[in-house]
C-alpha cells in the first residue's frame, strides 16, 4: 500500500503549490484590474496587451477533491487518513486553480493571504450586485406602483366625467320630459278651454233659436201667401219629419251598443270625431196655417208689433227667403242651409259671417268670387255635394284670410283643392275619390293640426313621401279605408295620432317611424299583419308611444319588441294562440289595458312568465271569447287589476289561489270579473276565490253552459 502514499504525497504538492500561485498573481493584478476594466470600455484594453504587457492571471476555485480511502487496520492507512483530514482543515473552502492569460506561460501560486482577498472582493462584488439588484428591483415595483397609481387616478377621472355626463344626460332628459309634460298640460288645457267655448256657444244658440222658433210661431200668424205655398211647405215638413225618427232611432241603437272595452283610448274617437258644433241645427218648419189661424191674423197684428218690437234688441236675425231657399238660417254669425237641395252656392254678403253649413246639397262648383262678400269666414262645411276637382276654382279660398276649418266629406274630388289659405287647421276630404296625394299638395298649410282623407283611393304608390313635409304641426292623421298595403313614407315629426284602420298592410319596416318619435297613438285595425312582417326595431324605443290596435289581422302570438312605454294594447279578434313569456317586462312603467278577447287562446298557450312585468301595472285585462279551460297563471299576483273579464271560455273551476292571492293584506281591487258562459259549477265556488273582489255584486257567474 505505500504507492498509495506516493499518489496522496504528489497530489497534496500539487494542490498547495497551485493556489499559492493563484494567490499571489491575483494580489499582483488587483489594483490593475480595474483600470485595465475601465481600459476595456474606453476601447484601450486590447491596446495595451498587445503592447506588450502581461494580462493578470486568471484564476478558477473549485471544490477540493476528495480523496477515497480504503479502511483497513494497518499503520499505513492510518496515517494516511490523518493526513487528509490535516489537509482538509487548512483548505477546506475552495482549491485555487490558476489559469494563464497566455498559453505556455508560467503560472505562479497565489498565497493564502491573496485567495482570502480575492474571495472578500468577490463576496463584497457579489454584495453589492445583490444591492444594486435589490435597488432596480424596488425601483421598478415604485414605478410599477405609481404606473398603478396613475392608472388609478386616470379611472377615476374617466368614472368621475363619465358620471358628470351621465348625469348632465339625466338632467338633459327630465328637462325634455318636464317639457314635454307642460307642453301636453298646455295643450290638454287648450282643448278645455275649447270645449267650454264650444258648450257656452251651444247653450247661446240653443237659447236662439228658441228665440228664433217663438218669433217664427208669432210671424206665422201674419203671413199672407198663396195656398200653394203653404202646400209645398207642409210637404217639405212631412220630409223632415220622415227622417227624424230615423236619426233618432240611430242614435238609440248607438247608445244601447255595449262599450266592453272600458279603458280603450280607440273608442274614444269614433270614425268621425264630434267638432266643436259652431252651427246651429236646422229649426224645424212650422206646420201649415190653418183656416182659424189665418182668420186670427188680423185681431193679433197689434200684439206682433210689440213683439216685433222687443226683439229689434236681439242678435237673432232670420234669413229673407227671397234670397235663400226655405230651410236656411241665420243666427248671430252662423248661417245654416243643410239639406235644403241647393244646386250653386248661394251669393251672399254678410262680411261678419263666422260660420257657414251648407252641408247635403247638390252644389256642384265653387266659383272664383264665392266667397268676396264673406270673407271673414272661419269654418266652411261642404260635405255630402257633388263637387268635383275641375269645378273648385284655384282662387276660391284665397281670399279667406281667418279661415280655420274646412269639410269636404262625401263630395267626387279625385285631387286635393289648390289654393287653400295658411291659416287652415282642420281640413277634411274624406269619403271622397282622391287618386294621389303630391308633393305640393299641402304647401303652405304649415298651420295644419288634424287632416282626415279617409275612404279615398290613396295607396303607397300614389302618396308622394314628401307630401307630409310642410305639414309641421300636423297632430292627427286620418287614412283608414284606402289601399294602403305598408305604412306611408315621410310621416310628419310633429304627429301624435295616426289612424290607418281598414287598409291592405301586410308589413311595418323598421325605418317607417324613425321619424315620428312624438307618436302617442297607432291604430291598425282591419289590415293584414302578422308578427313576422313586424320589424323587431320598428317601435321598440318610442317613449310616447302608448296605444296600439292591431285588431282583426292575422296575429298567431302577442307580438315581441313592443315599445317601452306602451300602456294600450287591443288584439282583439286575431287567432292567437300564444303569450310569449316576458313579452311584456321590457315595458316601463308597464302595460295597464290589454284586450285579447275573440282569440284562440287554450290552457297551454299561456305561459308562467307570460305577464312577468305587468303585476303591478295591469288595470283592465280581457280574456274572454277564448278557449281557455283554467285561469292563468299570473292573475292573482296583479296588485292593481280592476276590470277582468274570462266570459265566454272553457273553465270549469275556479281555484281559492287561482285570481285572488290570499296573502295580499291590501284592500281588494277587482271592481268587475265576468266568469259567464263558461261551465263552472256556482255552487262549487269558494268564497275566498273572490277576496279581492269589491263587492259580490261585481262578480257575474251566471248564465253557465251545460256540460
Amino acid at each position: 500500500m505505500r504507492w498509495w502514499l506516493v499518489v496522496a504525497s504528489l497530489w497534496l504538492l500539487v494542490a498547495l503549490t497551485i493556489p499559492d500561485a493563484q494567490a499571489r498573481n491575483r494580489h499582483r493584478n488587483q489594483d490593475g484590474g480595474t483600470r485595465r476594466g475601465k481600459r476595456k470600455r474606453d476601447g484601450h484594453g486590447h491596446g495595451r496587451g498587445r503592447a506588450g504587457r502581461s494580462r493578470p492571471l486568471k484564476i478558477r476555485l473549485v471544490p477540493g477533491p476528495s480523496i477515497p480511502v480504503e479502511l483497513g487496520q494497518n499503520q499505513e492507512n492510518t496515517l494516511l487518513l490523518e493526513s487528509y483530514k490535516n489537509l482538509q482543515e487548512q483548505h477546506s473552502s475552495y482549491n485555487v486553480i490558476p489559469v494563464p492569460n497566455e498559453p505556455g506561460k508560467p503560472v505562479t501560486p497565489l498565497t493564502q493571504e491573496e485567495i482570502q482577498r480575492i474571495l472578500w472582493r468577490e463576496e463584497e462584488e457579489h454584495r453589492e450586485e445583490e444591492e444594486r439588484l435589490r435597488k432596480k428591483d424596488e425601483a421598478r415595483k415604485k414605478r410599477r406602483k405609481q404606473r398603478k397609481e396613475q392608472a388609478e387616478r386616470q379611472r377615476k377621472i374617466v368614472e368621475k366625467r363619465r358620471r358628470e355626463e351621465e348625469e348632465a344626460l339625466r338632467l338633459q332628459v327630465e328637462k325634455e320630459e318636464e317639457e314635454w309634460k307642460r307642453q301636453m298640460e298646455e295643450l290638454e288645457r287648450r282643448r278645455q278651454e275649447e270645449e267650454e267655448d264650444r258648450r257656452r256657444k251651444e247653450a247661446a244658440e240653443r237659447e236662439a233659436r228658441e228665440r228664433e222658433r217663438k218669433l217664427e210661431e208669432e210671424r206665422r200668424r201674419q203671413e199672407e201667401i198663396l195656398r200653394e205655398e203653404l202646400l209645398a211647405l207642409v210637404e217639405e215638413e212631412e220630409e223632415d219629419e220622415e227622417k227624424q225618427p230615423k236619426q233618432v232611432e240611430e242614435r238609440q241603437e248607438e247608445e244601447e251598443e255595449d262599450i266592453w272595452l272600458r279603458g280603450d283610448v280607440f273608442q274614444m274617437l269614433p270614425k268621425e270625431p264630434e267638432e266643436p258644433d259652431l252651427l246651429p241645427a236646422p229649426i224645424p218648419r212650422p206646420p201649415a196655417a190653418t183656416e182659424d189661424e189665418l182668420k186670427e191674423t188680423e185681431a193679433g197684428v197689434e200684439e206682433v208689433e210689440e213683439v216685433e218690437e222687443e226683439e229689434k234688441e236681439r242678435e237673432v236675425v232670420v234669413v229673407n227667403r227671397g234670397s235663400l231657399p226655405p230651410g236656411c238660417t241665420i243666427s248671430d254669425v252662423t248661417l245654416t242651409c243643410e239639406n235644403v237641395k241647393l244646386i250653386y252656392f248661394p251669393p251672399l254678403a254678410i262680411p261678419e259671417l263666422r260660420s257657414l253649413s251648407l252641408e247635403g246639397n247638390n252644389i256642384s262648383s265653387i266659383p272664383a268670387e264665392a266667397f268676396n262678400g264673406i270673407p271673414n269666414l272661419e269654418w266652411i262645411n261642404l260635405k255630402k255635394n257633388k263637387l268635383t276637382s275641375a269645378s273648385i276654382d284655384a282662387k276660391a279660398f284665397k281670399g279667406l284670410k281667418m279661415l280655420r276649418r274646412l269639410y269636404l266629406d262625401g263630395n267626387l274630388l279625385e285631387a286635393v283643392p289648390s289654393g287653400l289659405p295658411p291659416t287652415l287647421q282642420e281640413l277634411k276630404i274624406s269619403e271622397n275619390k282622391l287618386r294621389g296625394i303630391h308633393e305640393n299638395s299641402f304647401q303652405d298649410l304649415s298651420s295644419l293640426v288634424i287632416l282626415e282623407l279617409e275612404g279615398n283611393l290613396l295607396s303607397e304608390g300614389n302618396v308622394d313621401p314628401l307630401a307630409f313635409a310642410p305639414l309641421i304641426q300636423l297632430s292627427y292623421l286620418r287614412l283608414a279605408r284606402n289601399h294602403f298595403r305598408t305604412v306611408p313614407q315621410g310621416l310628419p315629426m310633429s304627429l301624435l295620432e295616426l289612424y290607418l284602420e281598414n287598409n291592405l298592410i301586410e308589413e311595418i319596416s323598421e325605418t317607417v317611424f324613425n321619424q315620428t318619435q312624438n307618436l302617442n297613438l297607432i291604430s291598425l285595425r282591419h289590415n293584414r299583419l302578422d308578427e313576422t312582417r313586424i320589424a323587431p326595431m320598428a317601435w321598440i324605443n318610442h317613449r310616447n308611444l302608448e296605444s296600439i290596435d292591431l285588431s282583426h289581422n292575422h296575429l298567431y302570438l302577442v307580438p315581441s319588441y313592443l315599445p317601452r312605454s306602451l300602456v294600450h294594447l287591443v288584439l282583439v279578434g286575431n287567432n292567437i294562440e300564444r303569450i310569449p313569456g316576458y313579452v311584456f317586462a321590457h315595458m316601463d312603467p308597464g302595460l295597464e289595458y290589454l284586450y285579447l278577447s275573440y282569440n284562440k287562446l287554450d290552457g297551454e298557450g299561456i305561459e308562467p312568465e307570460s305577464f312577468f312585468g305587468s303585476y303591478n301595472s295591469m288595470v283592465e285585462m280581457c280574456l274572454d271569447h277564448n278557449q281557455l279551460i283554467t285561469v292563468p297563471s299570473g292573475i292573482n299576483e296583479m296588485t292593481n287589476l280592476h276590470f277582468l273579464r274570462l266570459n265566454n271560455n272553457k273553465l270549469r273551476s275556479i281555484p281559492d289561489e287561482s285570481i285572488c292571492d290570499p296573502n295580499h293584506s291590501g284592500d281588494a281591487t277587482l271592481v268587475t270579473l265576468r266568469l259567464e258562459n263558461n261551465y263552472i259549477d256556482p255552487q262549487k265556488v269558494s268564497p275566498s276565490a273572490f277576496s279581492c273582489v269589491r263587492s259580490s255584486s261585481s262578480v257575474i257567474l251566471k248564465p253557465q253552459k251545460t256540460k
